[in-house]
């Protein structure tokens, strides 16, 4: 059952905002994901944002599942309508969004691990994913999920504890979770107006990128592939440089260090 989300939940400085002006709430639910793409299919606003305080059934990319106990955690999906050809920024103002959300509330710099991982002490603290709607040609909808392990205790979890961390830890002492999720509101609607806009920051991305000059392995649906990664381009492509010389473009995947 959804309620209107509590005041406290909704600063008045994100009531003009196209992300964030309007958010569903839910105290639990199995997925933001799945919660959002019914409002999306149901005709619900560009920018409409779902937010819950616990997921019973949170998932990552690659159909991963999300640990996301109550209070601990940020779990917000949500739904944009941009142009077809800026459909992969969607995945790059997620990332972004959260690098300056966690800067802005704690101080602490995080990275971004390619495609779209958010790091901080090199673990991951916050994931990406977006899932779309396609008919035909046209981009009927897409929700951008993202969710950020505020003061989860990681420890707690044998499945992730080797590889995952909290913002709390680096930011020593307990986060104000709705604070950061204001703050991440307030970016991703900067991020996507810039992006319709067709000024999206791509450089301070790429800055940001972890990834760049180390030899990794890039494993995706098709194939595995090994090199140095070199570059992205403008859309957020990997661009890998293989041992042989011969140079390719990586749309998506997952990334390793090559030893």
């Amino acid at each position: 059952m959804t309620t209107p989300a509590p005041h406290e939940l909704i600063p008045r400085r994100l009531a003009s905002k196209k992300v964030g002006g309007r958010i569903v709430y839910y105290p639990s639910v199995g997925s933001t994901m799945d919660a959002a793409r019914v409002a999306a299919e149901l005709g619900a606003h560009d920018g409409t944002a779902v937010t819950a305080d616990e997921q019973t059934r949170g998932r990552g990319r690659l159909g991963r599942s999300w640990i996301t106990p109550p209070d601990s955690s940020i779990a917000l999906s949500v739904i944009v309508r941009p142009a077809m050809p800026d459909l992969p920024k969607v995945s790059l103002a997620g990332s972004l969004a959260v690098v300056r959300a966690i800067r802005r509330v704690t101080g602490v710099e995080a990275s971004i691990k390619w495609p779209n991982d958010v790091l901080l002490g090199g673990r991951k603290v916050a994931g990406v994913l977006v899932e779309s709607s396609v008919i035909g040609d046209a981009l009927q909808s897409a929700v951008l999920g993202i969710g950020v392990n505020v003061n989860l205790e990681t420890e707690a979890f044998p499945e992730i504890s080797p590889t995952a961390t909290s913002v709390h830890k680096h930011a020593r002492g307990h986060v104000p979770r709705r604070e950061l999720l204001a703050a991440l509101l307030e970016e991703l609607d900067d991020l996507y107006r810039s992006m319709t806009e067709g000024s999206f920051p791509i450089e301070e991305w790429r800055e940001r990128l972890e990834t760049i000059g180390r030899e990794v392995r890039v494993r995706s649906a098709e194939a595995m592939e090994e090199g140095v990664a070199e570059a992205v381009n403008s859309q957020g492509a990997l661009l890998l440089r293989r041992d042989d010389g011969s140079l390719i473009e990586v749309l998506a995947g997952e990334v390793t260090l090559r030893v």
